[in-house]
């Protein structure tokens, strides 16, 4: 319920509240008389509240299946359409020379802070070579090419298996952090949307510029929230690889390892998960019962 809330209901609210203005205004006709878009009856109000709630929730159930979509063209996959494409290679290029200015903050700085500070920076960036072109994409980037790697694992491939396997605290913060990345997302998107109906409604009333520039600094704001909350998740799911990597093992039924042969396992299963052949035998949990299995 609370993510249905957040995520599908009143990102959408907003925006379909923001619309129902200015048509209530007759704002695209002209100049606006705000007077009469707010109701003055009890009636009038029930019936607005209850109208912006329906279109907002039927809005949310079809936007939903593109929800990932919704996120990963904020993190930079734009397709191959020209125009994002060149967008995308200017970005890039800036990312680049931020990763670039960190590194040299860590390699030349004198001050210890300001070595920590870069150091800091540097690790809340994916590898230079695997830039994205926005700091959304860079931060959630970062999680996705170390989480798992860092033992072995290839983290996409792994992520849907080792998910099932984590606590249920652990669960609850990394569902947490996602509900309020989305959320993030979405009002972002439902700033930007305000902020486009509003400039098209109120560009020849200079008094009301406030509603469009207000709409876009929301929308900054919660692109912003949207990045801070990616690396966090990005730190959670370090944490589930920390902890839970054995129990990924476990699942699927093959013989835990020791320190020395962690790593050679753990790159054999990510084999596995890209459907490359790997010799793993299995272990059932019966003494003496192990069967090598060379097409896994």
């Amino acid at each position: 319920m609370r993510r249905a809330l957040s995520v599908g209901f009143v990102p959408h609210a907003i925006f379909v509240a923001c619309l129902w203005t200015l048509i209530r205004a007759d704002a695209f006709s002209g100049h606006g008389r705000w007077t009469d878009a707010a109701p003055h009856t009890p009636a009038g109000i029930a019936g607005t509240v209850l109208g912006i709630c329906a279109c907002a929730a039927v809005l949310g159930l079809l936007l939903h299946p593109f929800q990932v979509r919704a996120v990963r063209m904020l993190e930079g996959y734009w397709g191959r359409w020209a125009p994002a494409a060149r967008l995308a290679d200017v970005l890039v290029r800036y990312q680049r020379r931020r990763w670039r200015r960190a590194e040299g903050i860590v390699r030349d700085a004198g001050r210890e802070r300001v070595r920590a500070d870069g150091a800091r920076r540097l690790a809340a960036l994916p590898p230079y070579e695997v830039l994205l072109p926005t700091a959304l994409g860079n931060a959630l980037r970062a999680g996705e090419m170390r989480a798992g790697e860092r033992y072995g694992l290839t983290t996409l491939a792994s992520w849907p298996r080792i998910y099932p396997q984590i606590s249920r605290s652990l669960a609850s913060a990394v569902n947490s952090a996602r509900d309020t990345l989305d959320t993030s997302v979405n009002l972002c998107y439902s700033f930007l949307a305000c902020a486009a109906a509003s400039g098209a409604a109120v560009y020849d009333e200079s008094g009301v510029w406030w509603l469009p520039a207000g709409s876009l600094g929301a929308a900054a704001l919660a692109y912003k929230g949207a990045v801070t909350t990616a690396q966090a998740y990005a730190q959670l799911m370090h944490v589930v690889y920390d902890l839970h990597r054995f129990d990924l093992v476990r699942a699927m039924h093959y013989p835990l390892p020791d320190r020395e042969g962690e790593w050679d396992l753990f790159q054999r299963i990510s084999d596995v998960l890209a459907d490359r052949a790997a010799e793993l035998p299995y272990d059932h949990g019966r003494p003496g019962r192990t069967e090598s299995d060379g097409t896994t």
